[in-house]
């Protein structure tokens, strides 16, 4: 409820004079106050008006106090009461706040006292509900619909979302930079029992090694050089909430260890300290790298790797969910012209075919800036056509072809690689000119009968006989 600019106040006493005195001074303190003399009076007002507040005399001619108090809570759930009386004690005060007074005062007590009670009241109250309010709103951001995808991929990404959010047990993300994995994370924090609770991130790329277990479970005064002052770990800030441990391949193996022991035991050592403190945290990691592999070459630790990966979620890179580059460009357009005031501009199909014919090395996160991009050199045109497109997306350069390749330690298999490339260069040919193999040999600068060789060797025939 959103409290009006001059909160209300509903004053129920059978004394007049003492009656007048509280009204007359709320209302000199900005309050629009009504009055009734009992508790018949009193209900019936609260019939036909949601008052912000009361103040209720215990002991009415006609009812007792608390008896309204209960009608008026269970009418307004929101409103606020102070009781007051002359006879009551500590008995009466602890019934009335335990039935949902916010405060009670004996008789006499001085005016401006209560106007400060009701006044602080207010203000508590209109916290509360401005958070409850930014809580729904972050429910609502992080709800499984604002992850923006209908591939196949995303569906699987979806159902899995929608299995696992409501527990607690640990969820380990993997997948290339860019791809929305702390997106991810914060749904799932956002749509568990733990949403109203802190979700605490914590990059281990962004953090010097040295300083990475401080961060992580808190140090104590004096407990290095440059420690002046005692520090609270991100342990300790998710308690009850959610830990996002991002880049996690990137720990070094001694703190690797020291976050395996935590997470067996569910409790840590601030540096500096060797008191153990209990935590209650839901844990989600992240990498970019595919850490069985780095289990393999014995740079993480087997324990650890099985203790994260309790349930794995695997997101997509871009261009394997390209069906859905329409959809994203579509929503971080909308999303780019109401953070910037604009009137809403629409995609031009050119421009759709152009970022769908992009490889996207650096996946959603790229394309959300190429849009951005867009919007912005668009001007007041109503359309975002190519040409506002950033140059390496419009016209990508031929050393663009392999963007997401990386050259692991061992090595490639260059003609396995080779023939890939192949293999999708004639596919994407093919799936432009709907089949056409002509056209298609045209577009790769090859003769027919050559085009027709390279098929039929990648075992391509077939695909190429369905796309015509």
């Amino acid at each position: 409820m959103t409290l009006r600019a001059q909160p209300t106040v509903l004053v129920i006493d059978d004394e007049l004079d003492l009656r007048s005195m509280i009204a007359e001074s709320l209302s000199a303190d900005g309050f629009a106050v009504a009055q009734a003399a009992d508790g018949a009076e009193a209900l019936e007002r609260l019939k036909s008006f949601a008052y912000d507040a009361l103040v209720i005399d215990l002991r009415l001619p006609d009812a007792d106090g608390m008896e309204v108090l209960d009608t008026a809570l269970t009418r307004y759930p929101d409103i606020l009461a102070v009781m007051m009386t002359g006879f009551g004690g500590v008995a009466e005060a602890v019934a009335a706040m335990k039935r949902g007074a916010i405060d009670f005062l004996i008789k006499p007590f001085q005016l401006a006292q209560l106007s400060r009670v009701l006044t602080a009241g207010l203000e508590q109250r209109r916290l509360k509900q401005e958070n409850a309010e930014l809580r729904a709103q972050l429910r609502d951001r992080y709800r499984f619909d604002s992850v923006v995808g209908q591939s196949v991929p995303m569906q699987q990404v979806f159902a899995t979302l929608e299995l696992v959010a409501p527990m607690n047990s640990t969820v380990l993300i993997q997948g290339e930079t860019g791809t929305g994995k702390e997106l991810i994370a914060r749904t799932i924090h956002h749509n568990s029992p733990r949403g109203d609770q802190r979700f605490v991130a914590f990059n281990a790329a962004a953090i010097p090694e040295p300083l990475a277990e401080a961060e992580l479970f808190g140090h104590t005064k004096g407990a290095f050089t440059g420690a002046v002052n005692a520090r609270v770990g991100r342990f300790e800030l998710a308690h009850r909430g959610t830990l996002f441990i991002d880049e996690v391949a990137l720990m070094s193996l001694p703190l690797q260890a020291k976050l395996l022991r935590a997470l067996q035991e569910r409790e840590f050592e601030r540096v500096g300290e060797s008191r153990p403190v209990k935590f209650d945290a839901r844990i989600v990691a992240a990498s970019n790298t595919d850490l069985k592999q780095l289990v393999k070459d014995g740079r993480f630790r087997e324990d650890l790797y099985y203790r994260l990966n309790v349930i794995p979620i695997t997101l997509p890179p871009l261009r394997e969910r390209r069906e859905d580059i329409p959809l994203l460009a579509r929503h971080f357009v909308q999303k780019s012209c109401r953070n910037n005031n604009l009137p809403i501009r629409t995609l031009t199909q050119d421009t759709i075919r152009v970022l769908m014919n992009y490889a996207w090395p650096g996946n959603i996160r790229q394309l959300e800036n190429a849009v951005e991009h867009a919007v912005a050199m668009s001007g007041v045109e109503k359309e975002v056509t190519p040409r506002t497109l950033p140059e390496d997306v419009a016209q990508p350069a031929a050393s663009m072809l392999l963007p997401s390749m990386s050259i692991p330690d061992e090595g490639i298999n260059f003609t396995s690689v080779v023939s890939q490339i192949e293999r999708e260069l004639i596919l994407r040919c093919l799936e432009k000119t709907g089949g056409n193999k002509r056209q298609a040999a045209r577009l790769l600068q090859l003769s027919r009968t050559t085009l027709i060789d390279k098929l039929n060797r990648l075992n391509l025939s077939d695909q190429a006989s369905a796309a015509s």
